[in-house]
């Protein structure tokens, strides 16, 4: 499959997104990137999570923000995190060296953010003493999984330019590879992506949105 063209751009927190023309799409959000996985990964998805070592599953490595900012994350809170991310289009190194996600955060990281754009596809890299990557250049609907996770960042594009990536059945399986209590987060309040994720098993939660949106939705594995 061809790699879709795609423009680097600003948004409004100052911190990079990238923009897909062919599916008139972006990245993050345009209000705030960092400001949209923080409020959405971090906030309301691993912080949820009270193990010390646990397993995040990512659906779309994209940018590597999500990453970088789990990986502070695990940094600060001494929690051991193995990470798990798919993405079907990945990034050259030369766009995600353009990106200035560690510049805004935390520049004494950049090393590490490179880290895990350089780390190999298909094999579990150590970054640091705790956060382990594992990059899997596969496609969501036709994965099948080996392994139940802690936490999943849904993160995939806009459900009327992705359609595929929220159909009910690909819920039901993160649904079974789900830990007990496990926990899903997504940007995206429709509620066909509710119903969908309460018919796969979850009980979900509308919360406050990150700048720009009204509401955001997490999922629990009870």
């Amino acid at each position: 499959m061809e790699t879709p063209r795609i423009i680097l751009e600003s948004t409004a927190d100052g911190s990079h997104t990238l923009f897909v023309p062919e599916l008139n799409e972006h990245y993050h959000s345009v209000n705030g990137a960092w400001q949209e996985s923080l409020h959405v990964f971090i906030e309301a998805g691993l912080k949820s999570c009270e193990k010390n070592e646990l397993s995040v599953f990512e659906v779309g490595f994209g940018t590597g923000l999500n990453a970088f900012l789990t990986l502070i994350e695990a940094e600060k809170s001494g929690k051991v995190i193995r990470y798990t991310s798919l993405e079907l289009y990945p990034l050259s190194v030369e766009l995600s060296q353009s990106l200035n996600y560690a510049d805004l955060i935390a520049p004494h990281k950049k090393q590490l953010f490179d880290a895990l754009h350089k780390a190999e596809w298909g094999a579990e890299v150590q970054i640091t003493p705790h956060f382990f990557l594992r990059k899997i250049n596969a496609d969501l609907c036709e994965y099948n999984f080996t392994s139940k996770y802690d936490v999943v960042y849904f993160d995939a594009f806009a459900p009327e330019k992705q359609p595929e990536m929220w159909d009910s059945e690909l819920f039901v399986k993160l649904f079974d590879h789900t830990n007990l209590n496990g926990i899903l987060t997504t940007y995206c309040a429709k509620g066909v992506v509710r119903r969908s994720l309460q018919a796969a098993g979850f009980m979900v939660e509308r919360l406050q949105g990150p700048p720009g949106k009204r509401e955001m939705l997490r999922g629990i594995k009870g």
